[in-house]
């Protein structure tokens, strides 16, 4: 990963939050093995610095959390759910890693964006124009546990995705896909979605950060009803949900 940089200073209208009550992206995608959950962000910016904010661990404490641990593809690192109740940490593996392209991971389920009155995301509190500060130590110091791999931080299977960059004239497109088994949930855990992403693009642009209660249960409705029985592609191509 790049050596940690702040995020540019200057002020490209493309990159400001938007206003108003926020609008569900999402959409379902059929795969052979179940269900795509994608979102799309698009950056005015180069694709090496859409994928430091998302990499980095100064940055992706600003909209996400914090990691800690060695990065690399097949390690586990941890990762500090900061907009969570209880800023819990989680473990996340890390499945693959292309620079600036892609990055997949496998987190422990229900760890983040799990949208429920128990365990909604907390409103935000770190100012996206302040350095993240830490309580935490080093993984391997006394009283702070070596991650375990997802599967076994509980008794849920792993979350895969994805984070694909892509960038054309100056433009930086970013897509989530959430791998899921089945649409059972994706009314709870699309809105969380809406929220991160809408997080990267508030922390990016020095903008006030969003809060989760206009995401939830507003957007549940829309996340409940999107479309779910596409056939699935023959020879493991996806195919959006009609």
């Amino acid at each position: 990963m790049n050596p940690p940089h702040d995020d540019p200073p200057h002020d490209d209208p493309s990159r400001r939050a938007p206003s108003g009550p926020p609008t569900p992206t999402g959409r379902l995608v059929r795969t052979r093995e179940g269900y795509d959950l994608v979102l799309t962000r698009t950056f005015r910016a180069p694709v090496e610095d859409v994928w430091a904010s998302v990499t980095e661990p100064a940055r992706t404490a600003r909209w996400f959390g914090e990691w800690r641990g060695e990065a690399g593809p097949g390690r586990v690192v941890e990762m500090r759910m900061a907009f969570e109740e209880g800023a819990p940490w989680c473990a996340m593996r890390i499945d693959a890693c292309e620079p600036p392209y892609r990055l997949a991971v496998s987190m422990a389920d229900g760890s983040a964006s799990e949208a429920s009155d128990a365990s909604a995301p907390a409103s935000p509190s770190p100012s996206p124009s302040e350095e993240p500060t830490s309580d935490a130590s080093a993984p391997g110091e006394p009283g702070v546990p070596h991650a375990s791999p997802p599967e076994q931080a509980g008794d849920a299977d792993p979350w895969p995705m994805e984070l694909l960059l892509s960038e054309a004239d100056g433009v930086t497109e970013l897509r989530l896909v959430h791998h899921r088994p089945s649409a059972d949930g994706v009314g709870e855990i699309g809105p969380g979605w809406e929220f991160y992403l809408d997080l990267l693009v508030a922390s990016r642009a020095h903008a006030p950060l969003p809060d989760f209660t206009a995401y939830y249960p507003a957007q549940r409705a829309y996340f409940a009803s999107l479309p779910t029985h596409a056939p699935p592609p023959p020879g493991g191509a996806p195919a959006p949900a009609p």
